[in-house]
């Protein structure tokens, strides 16, 4: 058993193919009405006042950090249990990522923020990991304190809330992926920054041009990184659905968190306040490779988001951290485990996996 794309396809077979249709039949590929369209139902459905389609996830944070003018000799705080790409956008804007621990959440603890924090540091990036926000209010207070700007790598927590804000209209700029796998997904690369301020918004959508306001004149040296128009008709109707798809989300982690009854096992908590969409469901365990091979031999396969912290990374060891640097980051990586979670799993294969680990 295995995430299963092709159903959150057949579900809504018709609107998809409608929308693909339109779009090859109107002959208009690129910046055009169905990116508009899908900016603005995306902007109305995080709660802010711009939406800008980027070509994926890494470029929209990339974007984030150019627009905020990061560079050489400026430090951004990245809590170091994320995917690389939350790192590697500091990296290409010029900055250096200064990484930190996370949560019993998994997400960045504020306390790090105050013991990272030096006077290089310009900005904060938030991984919202797993579909479950940070606890925006304390990392809000503390940056507002310090003079720090706020990214927010949203590409896990689509619809996820803290204290009844949406995810990405918390900082100074959001930043999603939609990637085919996310509780939004595309039918290929994609992705979006949104913000509530118009200098910023204005400034990406110059950057994402080549850096170019009006065709042909170049403000300032950008990057080509643009969301089509197929892909935005495609994300169109997923986004109709979205409340459907993250309560069905939500209800199998429901039964998850009901049916999974073994004491080598630590599932996932949520944080008062937080609404999460569970984006992945990931457990712990001391026996990880033990279990891995258990469900493999029942038809069940897992994933490890992530094995290799970024800080101990060959792409990062020029930083100097070694094993220990991060104590609770490296817990985390030697045992989390990702179990099936997608839309279109079914009760009777769910019922599988909570047998499968409750045998453990």
């Amino acid at each position: 058993m295995t995430n299963r794309l092709d159903r959150g396809y057949q579900r809504f077979q018709g609107e998809f193919e409608e929308a693909a249709l339109r779009v090859l039949r109107s002959g208009y590929y690129i910046l055009g009405e169905e990116l508009e369209q899908f900016e603005e139902s995306f902007a109305r459905y995080i709660g802010v006042r711009h939406c800008l389609g980027v070509g994926n996830g890494l470029d929209a944070l990339r974007l984030a950090c150019m627009a905020l003018d990061i560079g050489p000799g400026d430090e951004v705080i990245v809590p170091a249990n994320t995917f690389f790409a939350s790192a590697l956008a500091v990296t290409q804007a010029g900055g250096t990522p200064v990484f930190a621990e996370p949560d019993e959440y998994y997400c960045l603890d504020p306390e790090e923020i105050e013991k990272r924090c030096t006077e290089h540091t310009k900005a904060v990036m938030v991984v919202h990991l797993y579909g479950q926000t940070a606890r925006m209010d304390a990392i809000s207070e503390i940056c507002k304190r310090k003079g720090l700007r706020i990214i927010e790598d949203c590409a896990q927590s689509h619809g996820a809330n803290y204290m009844g804000r949406v995810s990405g209209s918390i900082g100074d700029l959001g930043c999603f992926s939609f990637y085919p796998s996310k509780n939004l997904g595309a039918f290929g690369d994609g992705g979006a920054v949104v913000t509530n301020d118009d200098d910023l918004a204005a400034r990406i959508r110059c950057l994402r041009n080549y850096g170019s306001s009006k065709r042909y004149y170049y403000d300032e040296c950008g990057i080509n990184s643009r969301l089509d128009e197929l892909q935005a008709a495609l994300l169109s109707v997923r986004l109709k659905h979205m409340g459907e798809l993250n309560r069905e989300r939500k209800a199998s982690a429901a039964a998850y968190d009901k049916g999974i009854q073994n004491e080598k096992i630590i599932k996932p908590a949520v944080c008062l306040g937080a609404e999460h969409v569970y984006h992945q469901y990931v457990l712990r365990t001391q026996e990880r490779d033990r279990l891995i091979g258990h469900l493999k031999i029942r038809g069940i396969d897992t994933i490890i988001h992530y094995p290799v912290p970024c800080h101990l990374t060959d792409a990062y060891a020029s930083l100097g951290y070694k094993p220990g640097s991060l104590p609770v980051t490296e817990k985390y990586a030697a045992t989390v485990l990702s179990i099936p979670m997608y839309n279109g799993l079914k009760k009777t294969e769910q019922q599988r996996v909570i047998e499968a680990l409750n045998e453990f």
